[in-house]
């Protein structure tokens, strides 16, 4: 057995926050591929619904990779991968196929006797919603990835998990992070009022919410920025897509480094809550501006991630 498949071999899950910008996104693919991506794996699966950011973390892992459901891509045709012996001298190591995407052209089986053969040649293949495929593979993968509120990473063994099982978790918590994500836009949205522009804070992710990270103390009206929020959510302000760095909130363009991932109206989210006082983060002397959808009943439940 590979020594980076015998260091593996008692990982059951690792889980990340999924962050909600497409470069936080391609950092955490390239932490990944660091940290559990062993160089004998061949079969690499992720799971989760469409926006979730797969073809992002895939981007970070592999970079350079070309993705076959790229805007850009969809037109390289035959697949890839259908064609392994037809790629000359010179061929790729590292395949890419989108399976719900594939599907519409060609049948499952003859996809999963492509990915079992690339395998067969000693090559790599990242198959997005692997979940569909697995029952005509046979076989599970290496590295499963689930992409929800949280990233799960887990490396499964003749007793799993299972594909279903992640997809169980991650298509059920999609819906909060997508709340989330608006959510944390109409925060910059309504801070742009009080003249604090998105070049003042970094972003960072917890539970059920989102942070906005200050070098500089600013001075924030938290009752005007959670009325200003609020009253955007109960106008149900449509959320739709602009461009690949914009969407638009009613009439209005606003800047966004995830514009796939949202709710399709504010209504959707019910109500976010903020933290009335910035937190002062003693490792970093960063000021903190928390904001949650729902309520904050406890400061240590923003941490609390349960499987389930």
């Amino acid at each position: 057995m590979p020594y980076s498949a015998r260091m593996q071999k008692s990982h059951l899950y690792s889980i990340f926050f999924a962050p909600r910008g497409n470069e936080r996104m391609a950092d955490l693919g390239m932490q990944i591929a660091q940290q559990y991506l062993s160089p004998f794996d061949k079969i690499i699966g992720l799971l989760g619904v469409a926006g979730s950011g797969k073809s992002m973390v895939i981007k970070g892992m592999f970079p350079g990779l070309e993705l076959t459901n790229d805007d850009e891509g969809v037109n390289v045709r035959p697949l890839p991968l259908l064609n392994l012996d037809d790629t000359g001298f010179y061929t790729a190591h590292t395949y890419h196929v989108d399976i719900r995407f594939e599907s519409a052209f060609t049948q499952l089986h003859v996809l999963a006797d492509a990915i079992l053969y690339a395998v067969s040649k000693g090559k790599r293949v990242i198959v997005e919603h692997f979940d569909l495929i697995y029952e005509q593979l046979g076989r599970n993968a290496h590295l499963l990835i689930g992409i929800g509120e949280e990233v799960i990473i887990t490396r499964p063994t003749l007793f799993g998990p299972k594909p279903k099982e992640i997809t169980d978790i991650v298509f059920k918590s999609v819906t909060t992070r997508l709340m989330v994500h608006t959510a944390e836009d109409l925060c910059e949205f309504v801070l742009a009022r009080q003249d604090i522009g998105p070049h003042l804070y970094e972003h960072a992710d917890v539970r059920h919410g989102f942070i906005l990270s200050f070098v500089n103390e600013p001075e924030i009206d938290f009752d005007a920025l959670e009325a200003g929020v609020n009253e955007l959510i109960s106008e149900d302000v449509s959320v739709s897509y602009f461009d690949e760095t914009h969407i638009m909130f009613g009439e209005e363009v606003h800047r966004c480094t995830g514009p796939r991932m949202h709710v399709r109206s504010a209504g959707e989210i019910g109500k976010v809550t903020f933290l009335k006082e910035l937190l002062r983060e003693p490792i970093t002397d960063l000021y903190l501006l928390v904001g949650v959808v729902g309520e904050i009943t406890d400061l240590n439940d923003l941490h609390n991630i349960v499987l389930s």
